[in-house]
C-alpha cells in the first residue's frame, strides 16, 4: 500500500465516506422503524450495494498504480461480460468477441504507461474499425450492422466509459497539491454515489411528476434537481480538499455529475427496456448486476474526467 503518499485529505475522505454510507445506513434503519407503512427496501439495497462499490475503490486507490489499474480492469470485464449475457449475438460472432475481449487489457495497458493519445483513440477509432473487419473476414452479413453496433456501444460502455477512473490514477500528482492523484477519483465517485442516492431519497420524499415515466417510471422531477443541488453542494464544499477545482468550477463538476449520473442511469434503463429485463445480473448482493450500479459512472467517469484534464492538465 503507498499510505505514505497520500495527502491528509484523501485519507480523510475516505473516512467520511464510510462515515456517509455508516449514517445513510442507520438513517434507513430508523426510517424502517418510524414508518412502516413505506418500503425503503430499494433504498437499503442500494446503500448495501454502495458499500461493496466504495470498499473496492478504496482498494484501488490504496495500492500501486500496477494493482490499481489491474482492479479497474476486472471491473470493466465483468461489466462487458454482464453486457454480451444481456445482448443477442449471433454465433459467427463469437470468434468477434475474443477481439472485443482482448481490447480490455490493451485499453489498461495504456492507461498503466500513461499513454494519453492511445488512451483516448483506441476503442473509439481502432477497434471501430478493427471489429467490423474481422466480422467480414467471417463472411456472414444477416445482422451485420446490429452486431457491430451492439458489440461497440457495449466496449464505449464499460470499458472506454469506465477505464477514465483508472487514468484519473496516472494523472501528475503535482497537478494536484488538495488531493494528489488519488484525490479527483475519490470526488468522483463520492459525488456520484451521493447523486444516485439523493436522487433516490428526493424523488421518493418529495417526487410527483415523473421525468421520464417510460423509460424510469421512479424517477421524478424534485429528485433529479434535488439530486443535482445537493451533489452540486457537496462538490463545492469538497472541491478544496481533493482537487485542483476552483469554486466556481467545482460547482460546474457538481452539476455535470448530477446531470450525467442521471443520464447514465436511465441510459442502462433503457438498455434493460429494450431487452425486457429487470437487472443487468445478480452479482452484487439485492441489487442485480456491475451495469446496475455503475451506469451513472459511465457518464459521470468520462465527462468529469475530460471536465478536469482540459481545465488543469
Amino acid at each position: 500500500m503507498n499510505w505514505d503518499i497520500f495527502p491528509e485529505s484523501v485519507c480523510i475522505a475516505l473516512l467520511a465516506m464510510a462515515g456517509l454510507l455508516l449514517t445513510a445506513s442507520l438513517v434507513s434503519m430508523a426510517l424502517v422503524k418510524l414508518k412502516p407503512e413505506h418500503d425503503y427496501r430499494e433504498l437499503r439495497l442500494r446503500i448495501k450495494t454502495w458499500w461493496w462499490i466504495a470498499a473496492v475503490f478504496a482498494l484501488a486507490v490504496l495500492f500501486n498504480r500496477a494493482v490499481s489499474v489491474w482492479v479497474f480492469g476486472f471491473i470493466s470485464f465483468l461489466a462487458f461480460k454482464e453486457y454480451l449475457s444481456l445482448i443477442p449475438t449471433r454465433r459467427a460472432d463469437h470468434r468477434v468477441l475474443l477481439w472485443a475481449y482482448l481490447a480490455i487489457p490493451v485499453q489498461y495497458f495504456w492507461v498503466w504507461l500513461g499513454w494519453y493519445g492511445l488512451f483516448i483513440i483506441f476503442i473509439p477509432v481502432y477497434m471501430l474499425l478493427i471489429l467490423p473487419m474481422r466480422m467480414v473476414l467471417i463472411g456472414e452479413t444477416q445482422g451485420f450492422l446490429r452486431a457491430a453496433g451492439t458489440i461497440h456501444w457495449g466496449l464505449m460502455i464499460t470499458v472506454f466509459s469506465l477505464s477514465h477512473m483508472a487514468y484519473l490514477l496516472v494523472l501528475p500528482a503535482a497537478d494536484n497539491p488538495a488531493g494528489g492523484s488519488a484525490g479527483v477519483l475519490i470526488y468522483l465517485v463520492f459525488l456520484t454515489e451521493i447523486n444516485d442516492v439523493s436522487q433516490y431519497i428526493w424523488g421518493k420524499t418529495f417526487g410527483k411528476r415523473k421525468i421520464i415515466p417510460k423509460v424510469s417510471p421512479g424517477k421524478t422531477i424534485a429528485g433529479f434537481w434535488g439530486g443535482v443541488l445537493t451533489t452540486a453542494g457537496l462538490a463545492v464544499w469538497l472541491a478544496p480538499y481533493l482537487t485542483p477545482l476552483t469554486l466556481f468550477e467545482a460547482a460546474g463538476a457538481g452539476c455535470l455529475i448530477g446531470v450525467a449520473g442521471f443520464i447514465g442511469d436511465v441510459t442502462i434503463s433503457a438498455l434493460k427496456r429494450d431487452l425486457g429485463v429487470k437487472d443487468s445480473g445478480s452479482i452484487l448482493p439485492g441489487h442485480g448486476g456491475i451495469l446496475d450500479r455503475l451506469d451513472s459512472l459511465t457518464y459521470t467517469a468520462p465527462l468529469l474526467f475530460h471536465y478536469v484534464y482540459y481545465l488543469h492538465y
